[in-house]
This record gives structure tokens, C-alpha cells and sequence, in this order.
């Protein structure tokens, strides 16, 4: 059920999954959301990625256990760990934000995070900024690469779970009135 900013969802969710390009504003909401909800937000990177960009190899049961809680706010990320998040979810947010914008906030992001060497998770760092060039799974390659499927992942959940309700926010104005709805 494709629901907008300005529509009563009429429950309080408490499993919440926020889908969006790289780029898009998903960990910014998760933790703002979380506050505002009281509800726990997992990075859901943070469960995957291990030391050296390795994937851990507890992130399946690691999912099993974050979807096994009461409540929870997370990233609808990697494609082993969705039909897991989705099937105990209550709600999926869509920030769907233009390919321009979330492009251009992944580009700052990861310049950003590279200048100042921040720390991601497990200890790792963005890689030199040559890696843009070598290596296809780059950040910035990644979030244009993988832009269209994060509708095509929306469309397939309006058709094989017309029950579960999607709020689709285009823009940061739609946010703060679906934030607001909310209380």
C-alpha cells in the first residue's frame, strides 16, 4: 500500500525499514526516527562490514537476531538479509530522492569521510580516492549502479505485499511533514 507524507498510517510501527539509494539520507532518519520513536536504529553496515571491508561472517545471524526483537528501525540493504528484514517489518520508508541528489550527497559524503580519515565500521576507513577508477564496487560507482533498484525493490513489494504500507518521501519537506504526522 503506497501511502505519501500527509497519510495516516493509523498504528504506531514498530519495525521500521528504511529503503533508499546510497546517498539517499537512510542512516540520518534511522537515528532521527529512533529518537523521536524510541525505537533502536541498527546500521545495518555495521553488521556487515568486518575489519578490512571483510564481510562478517555472523551477519546473517545477526540479522536473525535484530529481526527477532520487539522493535527496530534498520537499512533494507544486501540482498541475502531482505526477505528476512521484510518479512517482520511493519512499515518501509522510501527516500526517494532524485539519482541528482543522492549522487551528489554520496560524492560529498565519501570526500568527506576520506579528508578527515572517519572511521566507518570495524575500523574501517574509505579507501584513496583513486579506487573510484579500480574498483567497481567503489561507494560512488555503487550508488549509480544500484539506483533503479531500489524501486524496482518497492514495486516488487506493492505487488506481492499490497498489505504492507510503503511512505514514499521524495524531498526533505515531505519528511519533516511525515515526521510530524508521526508525533
Amino acid at each position: 500500500m503506497l501511502l505519501g507524507p500527509d497519510d495516516d498510517l493509523g498504528f504506531r510501527p514498530q519495525r521500521i525499514l528504511i529503503n533508499g539509494a546510497s546517498g539517499s539520507g537512510k542512516t540520518t532518519l534511522g537515528r532521527s526516527l529512533g529518537g523521536q520513536l524510541g525505537l533502536p536504529y541498527t546500521e545495518i553496515d555495521g553488521l556487515f562490514h568486518g575489519e578490512g571491508w571483510v564481510p562478517r561472517e555472523s551477519f546473517l545471524d545477526d540479522v536473525r537476531e535484530l529481526v527477532a526483537s520487539r522493535a527496530w528501525i534498520t537499512d533494507w540493504q544486501y540482498s541475502e538479509a531482505r526477505a528476512m528484514l521484510l518479512e517482520r517489518c511493519e512499515l518501509i520508508v522510501w527516500l526517494d530522492y532524485p539519482r541528482s541528489r543522492t549522487m551528489s550527497r554520496a560524492i560529498r559524503r565519501t570526500l568527506r569521510r576520506r579528508f578527515r580519515r572517519e572511521e566507518l565500521w570495524n575500523g574501517n576507513r574509505e579507501g584513496p580516492l583513486r579506487h573510484f577508477f579500480t574498483d567497481p564496487e567503489h561507494i560512488v560507482r555503487w550508488a549509480w549502479s544500484s539506483y533503479p533498484k531500489v524501486a524496482q525493490r518497492v514495486d516488487a513489494v506493492l505487488r506481492d505485499r499490497p498489505e504492507l504500507p510503503v511512505v514514499r518521501l521524495r524531498d526533505d519537506g515531505d519528511i519533516a511533514r511525515w515526521r510530524e504526522r508521526l508525533g
